[in-house]
């Protein structure tokens, strides 16, 4: 039975389609500000995070309660840090903006230094 399981293909949300047909029927005003990641064949984790702020805002009321239950593959984590080193951030302005705690910053840091290095 284990190994049925592990044999079953992961499958990911489609992304692209959910936010496609959020901005038609809910929000197509910003149509045009999504444009550019839409026409993207694969949305990144990163890419989710961009539109959602982008169609919601980042005052929705439940960014808070939604926040907790927020998970990262390596690659964003990567593309974060290199985001602080590009803008030239500290562990607090890079927290506050992607609404993080410190903590998991530094511990992104000491676990994938090497990595975003490069």
């Amino acid at each position: 039975m284990d190994r049925k399981i592990r044999q079953q293909k992961i499958t990911l949300p489609d992304y692209k389609k959910i936010y496609s047909d959020l901005i038609e029927l809910k929000h197509p005003e910003k149509k045009e500000l999504c444009r550019r990641i839409l026409s993207k064949d694969f949305l990144s984790k990163f890419d989710v995070i961009k539109i959602n702020n982008l169609i919601l805002g980042n005052n929705n009321k439940n960014t808070r309660l939604n926040q907790r239950y927020r998970s990262y593959d390596k690659e964003t984590i990567i593309e974060i840090l290199k985001f602080q080193k590009k803008k030239n951030l500290n562990n607090t302005q890079l927290a506050n903006h992607y609404k993080l705690s410190r903590n998991t910053i530094t511990k992104w840091k000491r676990i994938l230094s090497d990595l975003v290095n490069k």
